[in-house]
């Protein structure tokens, strides 16, 4: 099963970091990654495999969406 997961805002540093370890902390496989800086704000689009998952979609959902907010960011993943 596969999901993307979106983020979108002001560039700074450790973003990628930060998702990827609430992704790693979750048992979930990046499979492509795409990002790029326009201006000053930062998107990224990822490509994930969350059959390994080690929480619901929802728990998995909360985790980014709380990180977002933590970094001022946007955060969605989708099915």
């Amino acid at each position: 099963m596969k999901a993307v997961i979106t983020v979108i805002g002001k560039d700074k540093v450790g973003i990628i970091s930060a998702v990827s370890s609430i992704l790693a902390g979750c048992n979930v496989n990046i499979l492509d990654i795409s990002q790029t800086i326009m201006q000053d704000i930062f998107t990224m689009v990822m490509l994930v495999d969350i059959s390994g998952m080690s929480f619901t979609f929802t728990e998995l959902s909360e985790k980014l969406e709380s990180k977002g907010r933590e970094l001022g960011l946007y955060i969605k993943i989708q099915h």
